[in-house]
């Protein structure tokens, strides 16, 4: 039997973007700005012939502590999760959850991490599959140079995601 998917739209001042979660956790954040169809993509790939179901009150807890992260009154997240993927990448996005709020690494950190120093690349594909921004924290993944570096969410969201971090710290 495929799990029924749960999804609402998290709108809060400027963010906007869909969420969603099968009755184990949180599987899905949208890309800031972006439409229905991203999400509505993600699941047929995903979870096919699954039914995704609009409910708001159930994905409430999900949009309550994101709205606090974007206050900048939580640094993690208690949610539960369910993410489905490969053991290389469930390994890179455990190693992601372990850098701290306000920091960065890089790629390269990520896979030492992971004891396997030579997949830089591979690192950088894991992380690009993560399938719930924020909560698996690949925004602060940025390049040996210091420059941020691909996000699914866009350079625009990962910039204002380690703003709200760095502006946070200070408190």
């Amino acid at each position: 039997m495929k799990p029924t998917l749960y999804w609402t739209q998290l709108v809060y001042e400027n963010w906007r973007l869909y969420m969603a979660a099968t009755a184990k956790g949180l599987c899905y954040v949208g890309s800031q700005g972006k439409s229905f169809e991203e999400l509505k993509e993600w699941v047929q790939k995903r979870y096919p012939e699954s039914q995704l179901i609009q409910n708001d009150e159930a994905m409430q807890p999900y949009v309550s502590e994101f709205i606090e992260f974007f206050q900048g009154v939580r640094r993690s997240f208690t949610i539960p999760q369910e993410l489905v993927g490969t053991q290389f990448q469930t390994e890179v996005w455990n190693a992601l959850c372990q850098i701290p709020y306000g920091e960065t690494w890089t790629y390269s950190d990520i896979a030492n991490t992971i004891q396997r120093p030579a997949a830089v690349r591979a690192v950088g594909t894991a992380i690009g599959a993560n399938p719930v921004l924020l909560t698996v924290p690949c925004h602060r993944v940025i390049g040996k140079n210091g420059k941020l570096t691909g996000f699914r969410g866009g350079l625009d969201m990962k910039s204002e995601l380690l703003k709200i971090e760095k502006e946070n710290m200070k408190l």
